[in-house]
C-alpha cells in the first residue's frame, strides 16, 4: 500500500492544499498552512460507513411523512440562568459548545452544572486535557461538589476517552477543551484543524449514538472568535460565548447558535468566591451605581433574545485638545457611533466636529440592536448641552439617517420592565405606541423624530 500523501491545511479556513504557500489564496493569513500526514492504519476503505449518521434502522433515505418525530424532555442543569441560555435545560444526545476568554470561568461553571446533574440525573464524566484531577477536585472543594457520582478524566487522547464513555457510561459528557485533544489518526499537533474536526466528529457521534448530552469547552482568538475550523461551529447544536470583563464581578452567557431554543439569548451571573451565582434581575445588577441627575447618562431598554435588560448608556463630550477629535465606543459598535454623531451634527444642530466623544455602556455589557441608538443620542446630547435627563426616564428607539425615529421589536417586554424597575417615563418611536397603547403605570411618550425626541428629553 502506498503511503499516503501529505496535504497542508490552512490554520485559519481549512482550505486543503497539495504544497506548501506562504499566503492562504482562499482567506489572505500568511504562513498559516502546516502539513497533516494521516497514518497508514488510519486510511479506511469507502465501504465503513464510518461517517453514517447514528440512530437510524435501515439506510437510505426515507419519505418526510413516514418519520415519527420524537420530543424528548430537556434536563435541567439546577443553574436557572444556564437553562435559560440552553433553551430550557440540556436536551438529551446535545452537543454545545462553550468559548470564552482565559480565566472567565467557563470549567467552574460547567464543573457547578456537572455537580448538579450527577446529583439530580446520573454519573457525569468531566475529561480535562488542562488541568489534573487534582486541580479539579481542589476547585471542587470550593465549590462544595460534594459525594456526586462526578468521574474526572486527565487525558487528551480521543480514542481513550471514548473508551472511558463506553467503561462509564455517563449520563452527561464535559470535554475541557476541545484543543488539547488528539487523535492517534494524525500525526499533527493537537489544536490543528485535522484533530478538531476530528475529535469533534467523533464526539458528535459518540453522543447522537449513545444519546449522551456532550459539552466541549472551546478556546478563542485574540479576535474574539472560537479557534480552529469554522466547521466546528456548524458542527454542534448549540454555541455559547461566556463574555465578561475582568474587573467586573458579573459574567454573561450569551447563545449565538441553538437548534433548541431563542438565538441571542442571555444568562447573567456573579463570579464570587463559592463560584458562579446566578442573578435573576441583571437590571438591578447594571442600575446599582446610576449616579443621579449627572448630564451624559440616559437609561436603555434594550433587548437581549427574550430578556428584557435596562443598562446605563454614559457619555463624555468635551473640547478636542489636538487637531483631531477622538471618537471611542466601549460595549458598542464605533462605527454605529460615527453615524449617530453625523445624525446629531446634521440633523439635530449639534455642533461635534471639533470636540472628543466617549460613549460607554456601564457594566461592562455589550449590546448590538438597533434600539440603543435613541439611548446613544440622548446621552451625547446630554452631555453636550450640560442637562441631566429628568430622573425615571427610559428610552429605547432605532434612528435612521434621516433622522427619523424607527419602531423595534418587542416593545411591551422593554415597557413592562422599565416599570418593574419604578421607572414612570418611557421615551419610544410613535410606531410603537399603538400597540403599548394597553400598557399601564408609565408614561409613555412617542417621538418621531431626533429633534422631537431631545425636545422632550432636555426641555
Amino acid at each position: 500500500m502506498k503511503a499516503a500523501k501529505p496535504v497542508f491545511v490552512c490554520q485559519e479556513c481549512g482550505v486543503q492544499r497539495p504544497k506548501w504557500q506562504g499566503k492562504c489564496d482562499d482567506c489572505g493569513a500568511w504562513s498559516s498552512f502546516v502539513e497533516e500526514r494521516p497514518f497508514e492504519g488510519a486510511m479506511g476503505g469507502p465501504t465503513t460507513h464510518r461517517y453514517a449518521m447514528p440512530g437510524s434502522q435501515a439506510p437510505g433515505a426515507k419519505k418526510y411523512a413516514e418519520i415519527e418525530a420524537s420530543k424528548a424532555d430537556r434536563i435541567t442543569t439546577g443553574i436557572g440562568e444556564f437553562d435559560r441560555v440552553l433553551g430550557g435545560g440540556i436536551v438529551p444526545g446535545s452537543l454545545v459548545l462553550l468559548g470564552g476568554e482565559p480565566g472567565i470561568g467557563k470549567s467552574t461553571l460547567l464543573l457547578q452544572a456537572a455537580a448538579n446533574f450527577a446529583n439530580a440525573v446520573g454519573p457525569v464524566l468531566y475529561a480535562s486535557g488542562e488541568e489534573s484531577e487534582h486541580q479539579i477536585k481542589a476547585r471542587g472543594d470550593r465549590l462544595g461538589v460534594g459525594d456526586a457520582p462526578l468521574y474526572l478524566l486527565a487525558e487528551t487522547c480521543i480514542e481513550r476517552i471514548l473508551e472511558e464513555i463506553g467503561r462509564v457510561k455517563p449520563a452527561l459528557m464535559i470535554v475541557d477543551s476541545v484543543q488539547t485533544v488528539f487523535s492517534l489518526k494524525f500525526q499533527s499537533a493537537p489544536g490543528s484543524i485535522g484533530q478538531v474536526r476530528e475529535a469533534a466528529t467523533q464526539l458528535l457521534f459518540t453522543a447522537k449514538g449513545h444519546n449522551i448530552p456532550t459539552f466541549l469547552v472551546g478556546h478563542v482568538t485574540k479576535d474574539g472568535n472560537i479557534a480552529g475550523p469554522k466547521a466546528l461551529e456548524h458542527v454542534v447544536d448549540t454555541v455559547l460565548y461566556f463574555e465578561g470583563e475582568r474587573h467586573h464581578s458579573h459574567r454573561v452567557v450569551r447563545a449565538v447558535k441553538n437548534r433548541f431554543g431563542a438565538v441571542s439569548e442571555l444568562g447573567v451571573f456573579e463570579m464570587t468566591g463559592a463560584g458562579l451565582r446566578p442573578v435573576p434581575n441583571p437590571s438591578a445588577l447594571f442600575l446599582a451605581e446610576r449616579p443621579t441627575a449627572s448630564p451624559g447618562s440616559a437609561v436603555l431598554c434594550c433587548l437581549e433574545g427574550t430578556r428584557p435588560l435596562l443598562v446605563e448608556v454614559q457619555a463624555l463630550v468635551s473640547t478636542s485638545s489636538y487637531g483631531q477629535s477622538r471618537r471611542m465606543a466601549v460595549g458598542i459598535d464605533q462605527n454605529r457611533l460615527s453615524l449617530l454623531l453625523a445624525v446629531l451634527e446634521k440633523r439635530a444642530g449639534l455642533h461635534l466636529v471639533s470636540d472628543d466623544v466617549f460613549v460607554n455602556i456601564a457594566g461592562g455589557m455589550s449590546i448590538e440592536e438597533p434600539a440603543v441608538d435613541l439611548g446613544i443620542v440622548a446621552a451625547v446630547a446630554s452631555s453636550t448641552r450640560n442637562r441631566p435627563i429628568p430622573q425615571g426616564t427610559a428610552v429605547f428607539g432605532e434612528v435612521g439617517l434621516g433622522g427619523e425615529v424607527r419602531g423595534v421589536a418587542q416593545a411591551n417586554l422593554r415597557i413592562r420592565e422599565a416599570e418593574q424597575m419604578g421607572f414612570t417615563r418611557i421615551v419610544l418611536p410613535a410606531s410603537n405606541m399603538e400597540a403599548s397603547e394597553e400598557m399601564g403605570k408609565a408614561e409613555l411618550v412617542g417621538v418621531r423624530s431626533v429633534g422631537e425626541a431631545l425636545d422632550v428629553l432636555l426641555s
